[in-house]
């Protein structure tokens, strides 16, 4: 079954969609800027492509591997299934706070996407 099978067509991660390098991720933080709420700090900064790229940077201090594994796939979920609602044209770096790790995902979700959204 292929994802066009399945219906996730659109609901895909790929690297396009991504900031992989460590120069991406330092423009971000040195000529964006940043919101904050209750789970996440977020920066971000205009891209001239046509689309928002992501990038996700997950502290040793929120825990061990596995809890920070857990975290980095919790919300690049997020971010995959809503892609389309978040305004194109951004290169975006989320930071979690510690508060992730005892949050609902429903909570998370909404919390992140109003961040997103206020870009």
């Amino acid at each position: 079954m292929t994802p066009a099978d399945s219906g996730a067509r659109g609901r895909t991660f790929p690297r396009e969609a991504r900031l992989v390098q460590r120069g991406e991720f330092d423009a971000v933080y040195r000529t964006g800027k940043r919101r904050s709420s209750s789970h996440f700090t977020v920066f971000f900064r205009a891209n001239e492509l046509g689309q928002s790229r992501f990038g996700f940077s997950i502290k040793k201090a929120l825990g061990g591997a596995v809890v920070r594994n857990r975290i980095r796939r919790r919300v690049r979920e997020i971010v995959r299934c809503h892609r389309t609602e978040i305004p194109a044209g951004w290169d975006i770096v989320i930071h979690p706070k510690s508060s992730v790790t005892r949050t609902a995902f429903a909570a998370l979700t909404a919390d992140l996407l109003r961040l997103l959204k206020n870009v």
